[in-house]
């Protein structure tokens, strides 16, 4: 099969959905599978408004028509609400030719935040891109009954995974000259992450934030005593992780939370509130701790076995997230 994989988001990004992606056609690429990434650096592009590290395809429709049309694949999927998948979706909608699309982050949670605007606003906009998709791919049951009552249709069960060969137990080298225990964020710096709410808890030790992101100047500034890191690569990223205690995740707003699996498959337990995300990555296992009490969450996981964590992992290999995605593909009739 030849897939026509349209994403807004790619290298040298770094999170989740390029996590996925990369990880998911790696995979469809060892099964023989052909596939065409359509992506930002081949278009004009211009900064992402509130977040200018991300570029943005300026006015893509004609490059991107004449890509689709040269490339006569047997099925295209839109990974991303931006620019691309909206002028994707345009052709595919002239041209009879069916899609699916993913869920991949609350952009109305982010959006809310960042403007005031109601929530039903950008939902009715995320709504109308996703009516058409043949499939709307998911990444956890909680994303799922909420998009159920915000009333989209076709939605389907597409859940995500962590390498174990790369993130893996290791020595705690990462940060041992700084003050143990260790509590430990990774993720984009953004205003969605609820960062502060980490940052603010009276905590014994360090707290260690990993990643880059339009907040990160202001936190630093704000937060002299925290100690925040950009790495470079897995194999650093995985040390990170390895160097930590517990793994406190502070966002209200993911809809999966992939670098909570990638603790865990380092034996490094999870601190989070119990909503969606956390509550699909740690379900009702022993790897880690849900409350509204975050403190408390944080300082009860220290006592979690590592290799609660370890097991919890295994449950989301990515050859399950390759096999549910090929699944839910809608191949043109005849191909």
């Amino acid at each position: 099969m030849r897939l026509a994989l349209v994403t807004d988001a790619w290298h040298p990004q770094q999170n989740g959905v390029v996590r996925v992606l990369d990880s998911v056609l790696r995979l469809l690429e060892a099964d023989g599978h052909e596939i065409d990434v359509i992506s930002p650096e081949q278009f004009t592009t211009f900064p992402c408004p509130t977040y200018p590290e991300i570029p943005l395809a300026l006015l893509p429709g004609k490059i991107l028509a004449n890509k689709l049309e040269s490339i006569a694949p047997d099925a295209i999927h839109l990974a991303t609400e931006g620019p691309l998948g909206w002028s994707a979706r345009s052709w595919c909608l002239r041209n009879k030719f069916p899609f699916t699309t993913a869920y991949h982050s609350k952009f109305p949670e982010y959006l809310q935040k960042r403007t005031g605007v109601p929530l039903f606003i950008p939902y009715a906009g995320m709504r109308h891109f996703h009516a058409p998709s043949a499939g709307v791919l998911v990444p956890s049951p909680n994303v799922f009954t909420e998009l159920q009552d915000w009333k989209f249709k076709g939605l389907k069960l597409w859940s995500h995974g962590v390498d174990q060969s790369v993130f893996k137990p290791g020595p705690k080298t990462a940060f041992e000259s700084l003050p143990r225990p260790i509590f430990l964020n990774v993720g984009r710096v953004t205003v969605d992450k609820n960062l502060e709410a980490f940052l603010d808890l009276d905590l014994p030790g360090t707290k260690v934030v990993v990643g880059s992101g339009p907040q990160r100047a202001a936190l630093i500034a704000k937060y002299p005593d925290a100690h925040f890191v950009v790495v470079s690569g897995d194999e650093a990223l995985a040390a990170c992780y390895n160097g930590a205690d517990v793994f406190v995740f502070p966002s209200r707003t993911d809809t999966f939370g992939l670098v909570m699996l990638e603790a865990l498959a380092c034996g490094v337990p999870v601190a989070a509130y119990p909503v969606t995300g956390p509550k699909d990555v740690i379900g009702d296992s022993s790897a880690g701790v849900l409350s509204e009490d975050l403190r408390q969450a944080a300082l009860d996981a220290m006592s979690i076995d590592p290799s609660s964590c370890v097991k919890r992992a295994t449950e989301f290999p990515w050859s399950t997230v390759k096999d549910q995605f090929v699944a839910n593909l809608a191949p043109q009739a005849g191909t």
